[in-house]
């Protein structure tokens, strides 16, 4: 009986001590796999940007419209034609039936700034007050209509902000007609595989006057007035688009930087 209780006792240190080993092991493992994720890192140095002051764009953007001139838009409707639409006081209105202008530069993942006015005193009728658009890529649809105070309803998809007829904006920001609004959009372009498949849809974020309203958002596929969308392989870059939809509506201050 004590024999047995000897080699019992003995039986279980050493199962305990084999224990303690693996476990010993099986942390120092653990720690030797896990790689540094917090460290500080010298491995290439940020670009120097000065940051826009006032109507002033950053300095690495591309300034697509300061003050007189729309030498950086063509015609859509008139193959290399110079943009139609009216320039006068540091501004540029749409005239209607002359249709839409596109840029002369293509772009991709970007950061957007567009000023914009809806007239004053206008009068639309079928959901064109105001109605007009900023599109990514000539695909993607930021839509500007007349939507202060909801005085113009429309379905929610299709007010100020949204990106049409996908989603609405998280809030209603708008201005009155007659006042100087803003977009600040940053457009993260869809990718497509080898086999024109889509790799990965894209992203827009789009600030208005200051305030947030769309945060990250997925696009279904190209903006449009039909029931269904999805996604065709396109170029990595396309010009940008604005609509013109019959509304008088201004542009002042577009910068665009590449991202």
């Amino acid at each position: 009986m004590y024999l047995w209780t000897l080699i019992s006792g003995i039986m279980k240190k050493y199962i305990l001590y084999i224990l303690v080993s693996v476990l010993f092991i099986e942390s120092t493992v653990n720690a030797q796999q896990k790689q540094k994720n917090n460290f500080e890192d010298w491995s290439g140095k940020p670009a120097v940007v000065t940051p826009g002051m006032k109507e002033k764009a950053p300095s690495d953007a591309v300034i697509l419209f300061s003050k007189n001139n729309l030498d950086q838009w063509k015609s859509i409707k008139v193959a290399e034609n110079p943009a139609p639409w009216k320039v006068t006081a540091g501004k540029f209105t749409i005239v209607p039936g002359t249709g839409d202008i596109i840029t002369r530069k293509n772009f991709g993942d970007c950061q957007l700034h567009v000023e914009w006015r809806i007239p004053a005193k206008e009068y639309q009728e079928n959901l064109n007050w105001g109605n007009t658009g900023v599109y990514l890529m000539g695909l993607y649809e930021v839509q500007i209509y007349s939507s202060y105070n909801d005085e113009h309803p429309i379905y929610f998809n299709g007010q100020a902000g949204s990106i049409y007829k996908q989603y609405k904006p998280l809030v209603n920001a708008c201005r009155p007609a007659g006042k100087w609004q803003s977009f600040d959009i940053v457009f993260t372009a869809p990718r497509f595989n080898s086999d024109q498949t889509l790799n990965s849809p894209a992203t827009l974020t789009v600030f208005h006057n200051g305030v947030l309203i769309q945060n990250h958002v997925t696009l279904k596929g190209a903006t449009s007035h039909e029931d269904y969308t999805d996604y065709k392989a396109h170029p990595d870059k396309l010009p940008l688009l604005l609509q013109e939809h019959g509304s008088k509506v201004s542009y002042r201050n577009i910068w665009i930087r590449e991202l």
